[in-house]
């Protein structure tokens, strides 16, 4: 390796070239908002990424809940290894849970910066008799 140069990882690095504190270079971890774009947009983009966590969390329930499922199963088929079936069903049935109460909790945020897209481009609030 020549000594101009130090290689971490994908990343090549000079030896006499300054790094800022911390090791972050001009990005730093967190979210930002681009030069321009309005209240309105930015929570559209919010509204856009919950979606597609609560998507995500959704996903994850129905799957660890067929694990759960299929373990319950093997857990009858194979009474030889029962016990261990029993206890990775209930592992799976607590992660199910856990993503469902995921997807939910996504869920909300979708709906509270969908009323905060509406609130910031000044359409008129829909008035619901309970909601």
């Amino acid at each position: 390796m020549s000594e101009e140069k130090h290689h971490h990882f994908f990343h090549h690095h000079k030896k006499d070239e300054e790094q800022p504190a911390g090791g972050y270079s001009e990005a730093v971890a967190g979210e930002f908002v681009a030069a321009g774009e309005s209240e309105y947009e930015r929570y559209k983009k919010e509204e856009k990424e919950h979606k597609h966590k609560q998507h995500l969390g959704e996903a994850g329930a129905i799957a660890t809940g067929a694990f759960a499922l299929y373990e319950k199963h093997e857990a009858k088929k194979d009474p030889e290894h029962a016990h261990r079936h029993k206890i990775t069903e209930e592992i799976a049935a607590t992660a199910a849970v856990g993503a469902g109460g995921y997807a939910f909790h996504e869920h909300h945020e979708k709906k509270k910066d969908h009323k905060d897209a509406e609130e910031a481009s000044g359409e008129k609030k829909h008035h619901h008799l309970f909601g």
